[in-house]
């Protein structure tokens, strides 16, 4: 009877550390992929542009285009700081270091602002 009692106990150890070790699993990588971004009230106008986020080596990177002029230079992001439910993009515009700060309204959607001037929005280009 005590050795059954064992075998059970040592069944329900096992599960519970299965159980822990899939939901440690890394989460889906939210940020990656294309964003359509809109930001409002510049001094040129509304911008739309276009961001193509990739995870390299662990690391998100990546680039911006405009999204009225695809055969404009692409910008290279300079750096992006990622948290999971928040990310600021840097890149140089015009001479400027510009940051984007954009947090997660669900899942296609992010919302914020362009170096706390001008509001911002994204939306994930299926």
């Amino acid at each position: 009877m005590r050795r059954i009692g064992s075998m059970i106990m040592l069944f329900l150890m096992l599960g519970v550390v299965c159980t822990s070790i899939a939901q440690t699993a890394a989460p889906a990588d939210f940020f990656a992929g294309k964003w359509e971004i809109t930001v409002v009230g510049t001094p040129n106008g509304d911008a739309k542009l276009l961001a193509d986020l990739t995870r390299t080596d662990g690391k998100l990177t990546g680039q911006i285009t405009n999204a009225t002029d695809p055969s404009a230079d692409k910008i290279a992001i300079t750096g992006i700081d990622e948290a999971a439910d928040k990310i600021i993009i840097g890149f140089t515009a015009q001479g400027y270091d510009v940051t984007l700060d954009l947090s997660k309204v669900d899942d296609d959607n992010l919302k914020g602002n362009m170096m706390n001037m001008f509001d911002a929005s994204a939306k994930r280009v299926k």
